[in-house]
């Protein structure tokens, strides 16, 4: 999957949130049914280390997307993936449970004496119970629920700023911490200093 069908055109941006990853992508991966466009390519994180997904992966901003199997073990050549917080239900607009995420921390070393990196994974799951897929019937309504949840996951990974790294919470991932001033405010900022420094006149 190293070629340019894994890169966006310019000027698009890939900004799915959770509920569209998990209806518009994941469930066409796990029932069979056709995406388009097919923009996310099937990876095996345990064959990489985070920085290597360059290339590889989806690349839209800072985060890359992939399918990959669901493995319990996610252990790389010089690390390994742990899982950290809990695990959130992803919820449909009538408030059904259509999916699970969880939370991946890349570690190096051996587990469980490893060294946290700021490499974050976000692992979603499909859950069928309880959703109405009516879209989706006739291309895996034939199939077993239990066959549909038993083979992909969709993952998020993403690198967090160190100074964002304060607590499970920060492992969001919306990277904005608030903290810094945008461009556009420190210009107007600068524009105050300057209208000081030449004074109005009396």
């Amino acid at each position: 999957m190293e070629d340019a069908s894994v890169n966006l055109p310019p000027g698009f941006f890939f900004s799915p949130t959770d509920q569209e990853l998990v209806l518009h992508f994941l469930y066409c991966k796990a029932s069979l049914i056709p995406c388009h466009p097919n923009i996310i390519p099937d990876l095996d994180p345990s064959q990489l280390h985070p920085t290597e997904l360059n290339g590889k992966a989806l690349l839209s901003g800072n985060q890359y997307y992939f399918f990959t199997k669901i493995n319990e073990n996610r252990t790389t050549e010089n690390g390994y993936w742990k899982e950290i917080g809990d695990t959130e239900s992803i919820l449909s607009t009538v408030d059904k449970k259509v999916g699970t995420k969880k939370y991946l921390v890349f570690h190096i070393g051996e587990a469980p004496l490893g060294t946290a990196t700021n490499w974050v994974m976000q692992e979603y799951q499909i859950c069928s119970s309880g959703f109405d897929a009516a879209s989706y019937r006739s291309a895996w309504r034939r199939r077993k629920h239990d066959q549909i949840c038993s083979k992909w996951v969709l993952c998020r990974v993403y690198e967090k700023r160190k100074s964002d790294q304060q607590g499970v919470n920060c492992y969001s991932d919306d990277d904005d911490s608030g903290s810094e001033l945008s461009w556009l405010d420190e210009v107007y900022l600068s524009l105050d200093d300057d209208l000081e420094e030449i004074g109005m006149p009396n």
